[in-house]
């Protein structure tokens, strides 16, 4: 989770919004670590989680990506969890809640990752609240950056 904060920090730094992800291999080697880029790229589903499968996939040379963990620094949103899906990670763990990036000015749907494997029958393991004040924090930091646009 360290290094998506980490990402995340570059991103914010790069004018873009606070959020980042990583993908870690079942043997704990880390398959990518990326940031959000909406802005930079004018693509609304080039989020954190997105960019991150996208270089896992690449770097795998494959789609399925069975046995990974993903730590975000926020509660994937509908569209990133159903990509998680997709790609057979395994685990997500995340560290501030969707409610929070609510909270912080973004138009997230109120749906938790919870509920979407409950109603997508789903096996991706879902963990909540690592390292959430860090990473809620990253909110605070985007919006003292001078550069603070949402989406």
């Amino acid at each position: 989770m360290r290094l998506a904060i980490r990402r995340t920090r570059e991103g914010i730094a790069q004018g873009q919004t606070p959020f980042g992800a990583c993908i870690v291999s079942a043997d704990g080697k880390v398959v990518a670590c990326e940031h959000n880029v909406v802005w930079a790229t004018t693509d609304i589903t080039a989020h954190g989680e997105v960019n991150t499968i996208r270089e896992a996939c690449r770097a795998s040379g494959g789609i399925d990506l069975s046995g990974c963990t993903i730590y975000s620094t926020t509660e994937p949103c509908p569209m990133c969890f159903s990509a998680i899906h997709w790609a057979r990670i395994r685990r997500i763990v995340f560290g501030a809640s969707i409610a929070d990036a609510r909270a912080a000015g973004f138009n997230e749907l109120a749906v938790s990752n919870a509920e979407m494997k409950r109603q997508g029958l789903s096996p991706v393991e879902v963990e909540g609240g690592c390292l959430r004040e860090e990473c809620r924090a990253l909110f605070d930091e985007w919006k003292n950056s001078g550069r603070a646009r949402v989406y």
